[in-house]
């Protein structure tokens, strides 16, 4: 019986440049973030809370793609660098809320030149850019779970 191997070729993967493009990305993200003093995962957190002020848990865990008790060491280590504070809901104590600190609004004016730097180097014109962008927000919506 004869298989088509090909399948498995890494140049036929479409996961594997994904990966290695989205690693290429977060290296550069390092020493503009480290300035910031985030990871990565820190700053898009952060970008969730400069946009909404005040987040509850799972709003963030859904708007980030991530698990639950990822975000749990991720939020102290925020909270401890003095950025946000995490609270039980007034009105529900199992929600958990999420608000920005005077430090954490002050470093948005700090992150501003993170997303500047970065429009700068993309290596894409700005329509494949935006058709780029719009491809990969269609595949986040897709049902993984099948």
């Amino acid at each position: 019986m004869s298989e088509d191997y090909s399948l498995l070729l890494l140049e036929n993967q479409v996961c594997f440049p994904t990966y290695a493009v989205a690693n290429k990305i977060l290296r550069r993200y390092q020493p503009l973030l480290k300035e910031l003093n985030l990871t990565y995962t820190q700053y898009v957190t952060m970008m969730v809370l400069w946009e909404k002020k005040t987040v509850n848990e799972k709003d963030l865990v859904k708007a980030l793609y991530l698990q639950a008790n990822t975000l749990t060491d991720l939020l102290k280590s925020l909270q401890k660098k003095g950025f946000i504070t995490i609270n039980k809901s007034e009105i529900d104590k199992r929600n958990i809320v999420i608000s920005l600190t005077d430090e954490g609004r002050k470093l948005k004016e700090k992150a501003i030149n993170v997303p500047k730097t970065l429009a700068d180097e993309h290596w894409l014109t700005d329509e494949e850019f935006m058709q780029f962008k719009i491809l990969l927000n269609k595949l986040l919506q897709g049902d993984w779970n099948k």
